[in-house]
């Protein structure tokens, strides 16, 4: 069977499932293909799984939309975050000239990377929505390193599945599947409509993941790690948001 027909078989099982409602097919389904999502358990679990299994199937190499730079946001909205550690505002006084981002895990070179370092690889840039899940929203130009690039640049082993990513801040991370981390819109962001990107919006250093709700592009990004398991992490349910009463995958 080629690669063309495994894929559309899988595609065509899945929305098979999902049109007959038949929450049970379509995780076994998911399973078989490996698309179980790490906060599967539950009430529900299943839908859970259906969403993420249909969506990443269907929409593997979708783009979030990108708007022209009129429609860039008067007013970017700085989600209110909790007081700062005195980690965070040492590195602030600073002008974070010694902020590190550290990629570990399932990587042939473990690495270290200072902002300047992250500025000095290939710039890509892309005009997009950031949604909240509170309802807020808006757009705005960020600037960046692709994520890709970094990962290449460390090489991951065949077996890593996800890349769990951890901000200064205390108890907040995230995680996503490598076909998001690989993905051309996810970046490490640096920049914000032509500027440094503002310490309201995350700065010096954030994920941008355009494909999936706010949450998800997690603020002050210090730490990334490749995995093959995230039950290895937290609770196991994939992230801090589905500990917290939100689901691990928020594909908009």
């Amino acid at each position: 069977m080629t690669q063309l027909s495994r894929r559309k078989l899988m595609v065509n099982g899945v929305t098979i499932a999902a049109g007959a409602s038949a929450l049970g097919v379509a995780a076994r389904l998911a399973q078989k293909y490996g698309l179980i999502a790490p906060d599967h358990g539950g009430l529900y679990g299943p839908g859970k799984t259906l969403t993420y299994a249909s969506l990443r199937l269907l929409t593997r190499h979708s783009l979030a939309r990108e708007f022209s730079k009129n429609k860039i946001s008067k007013r970017p909205f700085p989600n209110e975050v909790g007081p700062f550690s005195e980690e965070f505002k040492r590195h602030q006084s600073e002008g974070f000239a010694n902020w590190r981002l550290t990629v570990d895990g399932l990587v042939d070179k473990p690495s270290v990377f200072s902002v300047s370092q992250l500025k000095s690889y290939p710039s890509r840039s892309q005009v997009t929505e950031l949604v909240c899940e509170e309802g807020w929203s808006y757009i705005a130009e960020w600037n960046g390193v692709a994520l890709s690039h970094i990962l290449d640049l460390v090489g991951t082993h065949s077996q890593a599945k996800y890349l769990v990513y951890y901000s200064i801040e205390p108890d907040w991370w995230e995680s996503m599947d490598l076909a998001d981390a690989m993905h051309p819109q996810t970046f490490v962001t640096y920049g914000m409509n032509g500027d440094d990107l503002p310490v309201g919006n995350g700065g010096p250093i954030r994920i941008r993941l355009p494909r999936q709700l706010g949450y998800k592009s997690v603020k002050f990004i210090n730490r990334l790690t490749v995995t093959d398991d995230l039950k290895k992490f937290g609770k196991g349910l994939g992230s801090a948001s589905p500990e917290g009463g939100y689901a691990w995958y928020a594909g908009i």
